[in-house]
């Protein structure tokens, strides 16, 4: 089989693309550790609220200007419902969903993450900026979904 000279330069050019998104995906993932949660924590749906620390959703300050929010997500509700900070604060978000798939968005920030049922999923993010941050359920949870939200007051 003969190939043209054209067909050659853009298979290799082609290939040559896929390597280099291969590598810088593999960069990202391992080096900057920016890769998706591998599911490392698991919980019982059904035992949430028996189960720390989810048994005691809200608010800890853990350190100088470092605060731990526990949130629970379940039908058209975030508990704790809202959340002040203050600012230049960073915040670690431990999540657990008690019933369906929910999504976890803050506006005006890139965190947006799925809350599974079943899985604890962790987000840290720092709020360098005061205002209030619209939180969201960008997955579709049921008939009132469009009503699930909170905020994030930033003093």
């Amino acid at each position: 089989m003969k190939m043209h000279l054209d067909e050659k330069i853009w298979l290799t050019l082609s290939f040559g693309m896929i390597m280099i998104f291969m590598l810088i995906t593999g960069y990202q993932t391992f080096a900057r550790e920016m890769g998706p949660p591998s599911h490392k924590e698991t919980i019982d749906p059904q035992k949430v609220d028996e189960t720390a620390p989810f048994d005691e959703p809200g608010i800890k300050k853990i350190g100088e200007n470092e605060y731990e929010v526990v949130m629970t997500l379940q039908l058209f509700s975030f508990t704790p419902q809202n959340i002040e900070i203050p600012k230049g604060a960073t915040v670690h978000f431990i999540m657990t969903s008690k019933d369906v798939v929910h999504g976890f968005e803050v506006a005006g920030t890139n965190i947006n993450a799925m809350v599974m049922p079943g899985y604890v999923q962790r987000i840290s993010q720092t709020f360098d900026e005061a205002g209030e941050y619209l939180v969201i359920c960008n997955e579709y949870c049921g008939a009132g979904h469009q009503m699930m939200s909170t905020t994030i007051t930033v003093n």
